[in-house]
């Protein structure tokens, strides 16, 4: 069945890319990932901190399952951040080298 040429302001790719922004892909090598020990805001715990990760949400948490089994320990993503439960610092960055990132050790 034919369409009649009514008004489709969203049917046509052109309109739908033409609102969405192009995130360029940035190669794993290439970030700024920093992974460190942090105790604020967390009631006196201990916590593991992976920051400057600019994946997708999906690879995120494939990544964080991935930190967790490694480790052995619990974690969360939140706001971009991968936290694990723990001093699991060197566990981390031998983890995230292995996934292809260049991490470095921040604070002490």
């Amino acid at each position: 069945m034919a369409n009649k040429g009514g008004w489709q302001e969203f049917s046509r790719a052109e309109s739908l890319q033409r609102g969405t922004p192009v995130q360029a892909d940035i190669a794993r090598a290439q970030q700024r990932v920093r992974v460190q020990r942090s105790k604020s805001g967390k009631g006196g715990k201990l916590v593991t901190a992976i920051t400057g990760l600019e994946i997708a949400e999906a690879e995120a948490k494939a990544l964080l399952k991935a930190l967790k089994a490694t480790a052995g320990t619990g974690g969360t993503l939140k706001d971009g951040v991968i936290e694990l439960q723990g001093d699991q610092v060197a566990i981390a960055l031998a983890a995230l080298e292995k996934e292809g990132f260049r991490p470095k050790q921040a604070g002490g």
